[in-house]
């Protein structure tokens, strides 16, 4: 079992990273892989470091960017290594205790595909119209509920299951976000189970950057871009793909025009705007994917180069 941690470009957090989950690692008898999507092999410093040297612990580098190519060289390794079962975790997420060992736990007694656990939220500060809006609040579950689909902040997987059936994550949502929804529902509609264990979590922090009204309204119109996105995707024909399309389209009509209508009456009453300005916003993502319009929100500026001749 491998415990896969895909980063780019956040040593700090990284470090912090390695050194909480290296115990859980060592716990449950298993490796840890670094993936490495920057440009440059920018991270193997920090895993040198940090690990020592273990050898239980890999590092690769995957230049292709998106982290759908991050997640898909984490699979082609776990394979290539005669392994069954990788969890996926984000490069600055703290396990919380007996993560690892309650996660495999729970795969041995659900069985299936997969299992999610939750990644908890840690917010840096507060702001109510933030918190009424639940723009950060994620869905949870009783343990051993079957679910459709889940994100791979927190994720065991069966590496064979998915390389019988040829399932891979898309890499046209490498930079939009949204590549582990598409893997789930795949894995969901090829017959597969994926199970909840409320019990494995990971604390999740929510970095200052992202912890504005503009950054959730971008993240709420990005949700409802790559729901539609996928669920075009996913259609097969192109008579479906065309029902899916429309499907999106007036589902997103109904949340624009409901959320600004929730949002003007919370105004009025004095109950709030946020929830009603969140629907709306993820609304007109969905239009947008109706229409074939792709929001990247993890476009990746290039590094800066030295100009010719000049000194080092």
């Amino acid at each position: 079992m491998t415990v896969a941690v895909l980063t780019y470009r956040r040593p700090d957090r990284l470090a912090a990273a390695l050194k909480a989950l290296l115990p859980h690692v060592s716990a449950a008898g298993a490796g840890l892989l670094v993936v490495d999507n920057d440009t440059t092999d920018s991270a193997r410093p920090v895993v040198d470091r940090v690990t020592s040297g273990r050898a239980d612990v890999r590092y690769v580098h995957e230049p292709r960017p998106g982290i759908a190519a991050a997640r898909n060289r984490a699979l082609d390794e776990v394979t290539a290594a005669g392994g069954r079962l990788i969890v996926f975790v984000d490069d600055d997420e703290t396990p919380g205790e007996g993560w690892l060992v309650t996660l495999l736990a729970a795969h041995e007694a659900y069985g299936g595909t997969g299992v999610a656990g939750p990644a908890v939220p840690q917010l840096p500060a507060r702001d109510p119209w933030i918190e009424a809006g639940g723009f950060f609040a994620r869905q949870r579950h009783p343990s051993g509920s079957r679910i459709k689909v889940a994100a791979s902040n927190n994720l065991l997987l069966d590496v064979r299951w998915l390389a019988a059936q040829g399932i891979r994550f898309d890499e046209e949502f490498g930079l939009t976000g949204g590549s582990d929804t598409m893997l789930t529902l795949q894995i969901t509609a090829a017959g597969g189970a994926l199970y909840w264990c409320d019990e494995a979590f990971v604390d999740d922090p929510v970095p200052a950057g992202r912890f504005t009204r503009r950054w959730v309204l971008r993240r709420a119109y990005r949700v409802g871009n790559c729901t539609v996105r996928a669920g075009v995707q996913l259609a097969g024909s192109a008579r479906r793909r065309l029902v899916a399309r429309l499907r999106g389209f007036g589902a997103g009509v109904v949340r624009v025009a409901g959320g600004l209508a929730r949002a003007g009456l919370g105004l009025v009453l004095g109950s709030g705007s946020a929830r009603g300005i969140r629907t709306a916003a993820r609304g007109a993502g969905m239009i947008a994917g109706s229409a074939g319009l792709v929001y990247t929100e993890y476009a990746r500026a290039a590094r800066p180069r030295p100009l010719v001749g000049a000194s080092p």
